[in-house]
């Protein structure tokens, strides 16, 4: 009998087996996961490692929190999916919970991030149309130059990143490009009567944790109701208490007009994402307009709901605030000639790495990884560290310890 039948598969293995069947659109770290618990993940030998990406803040929670499976398990011995053809006995209760806790009127379930991102332009759209009086087929999504809201093929027309669009085309209509973090661009695009939504967000996560000017969503917020055009915030990475708030815009108090959530939105269980909106916006689409098999099944509402509740309960916003200063704070004072800027909000932040003898972002991570922290390089030059928002004080001392070691190597 093969390791395989049994389950015992090694990293070797496990490589080359997604290598020879899989699809080639990932370029992964090589390193294999096979259990996680917390702060920590395992590879089919045992060899622990510091999870420093969190699936890219989607176990803000913690891997395996012990709540949230127990949530979903329940659940899942009882009724896991009806689709929306029927009405179910858990997402109402889902509903109210998730509007009540972000503060809108109503919510609509979905399963991934870009379809969130999806979903909120399509109500854009519909909104411009019915309440705004754009003419029909003439309205306009402003969004940033450098964003990341998915790759669907609706979504990456909004791209400017060659790497999702190189090949992709025709693209959708509508996108207007301006530069992230620039008042002025924005006040001028929005001063077009065609555009109903800007589209943004709050730190540009994938771009390298690019962290706007203090004050710029503030000043969104006011140019956005000044040209009556919907304040869109695309809060998947950024939101469920990743920065040091329960949602990014949070710091400077502002209200989108609509919230798109997702990844620690389940804990990292399930895709579990969501468009928040009051019933002026939400309402313009209709039965049949829009939807998903998925969106708001009963095992997805159950554990949304505990997933959240371990956000509250266990004060992860606050414990991002105060950990991340300390986690900047102490790499910077690492005084390494590869570490230059070191930026970010709670525990999302990342390190710009000035290449030196032909050493990159790349490599750093690699020796990381032999290190036991795994952290991955986003364009070339730039490493993002975001663990699960449950680290403690000494795992943080731990982690600081395995990079500082890491960069004296080089």
């Amino acid at each position: 009998m093969s390791p395989l039948a049994h389950g015992h598969v090694s990293s070797c293995e496990a490589i080359e087996l997604e290598e020879r069947y899989g699809a080639h659109n990932y370029h992964p770290l090589p390193v294999v996961l096979a259990r996680g618990e917390g702060v920590h993940v395992w590879d089919p030998e045992g060899r622990r490692y510091f999870d420093f990406l969190s699936a890219y803040s989607a176990v803000n929670q913690g891997h395996c929190h012990p709540r949230i499976v127990q949530a979903l398990i329940e659940q899942a011995r009882v009724l896991t999916l009806t689709s929306r053809a029927f009405f179910n006995n858990v997402l109402g209760e889902y509903e109210r919970y998730v509007t009540e806790a972000f503060g809108y009127e109503m919510v609509l379930p979905m399963n991934t991030g870009v379809e969130g991102d999806e979903t909120a332009c399509k109500l854009a759209r519909k909104w411009g149309y019915m309440k705004k009086g754009i003419p029909t087929d003439q309205a306009k999504i402003i969004v940033c130059e450098g964003n990341f809201h998915g790759r669907t093929l609706g979504i990456i027309s909004a791209s400017t990143d060659p790497d999702c669009t190189n090949g992709f085309g025709p693209f959708l209509p509508g996108f207007v490009k301006i530069p992230y973090n620039d008042l002025a661009a924005l006040d001028a695009a929005a001063a077009d009567p065609m555009v109903c939504a800007f589209l943004v967000e709050p730190i540009q996560g994938e771009a390298g944790v690019f962290v706007p000017d203090d004050g710029y969503l503030t000043q969104v917020r006011e140019i956005c109701t000044r040209h009556n055009v919907l304040f869109i915030a695309d809060e998947v990475q950024t939101g469920i208490a990743r920065t040091g708030r329960l949602l990014c815009c949070d710091h400077e108090n502002v209200r989108p007009d609509v919230l798109i959530l997702g990844k620690a939105l389940s804990g990292g269980l399930l895709p579990v994402s969501a468009v928040l909106a009051d019933k002026e916006i939400m309402l313009c689409i209709k039965p049949g307009e829009h939807g998903s098999t998925f969106g708001g099944n009963p095992l997805a509402c159950k554990v949304a709901i505990a997933a959240l509740e371990v956000v509250k309960e266990e004060k992860l916003a606050e414990n991002a605030q105060r950990l991340g200063h300390v986690f900047r704070e102490r790499v910077a004072a690492m005084g390494h000639p590869m570490i230059g800027t070191v930026r970010g909000k709670g525990l999302l932040n990342a390190v710009v790495v000035t290449p030196q003898n032909g050493k990159t972002a790349w490599d750093i991570c690699v020796a990381m990884k032999d290190n036991g922290l795994l952290a991955k390089p986003t364009h070339e030059h730039i490493i993002r560290f975001a663990p699960p928002l449950v680290i403690n004080d000494a795992q943080l001392d731990e982690s600081l310890a395995i990079i500082e070691a890491t960069f004296s190597q080089f």
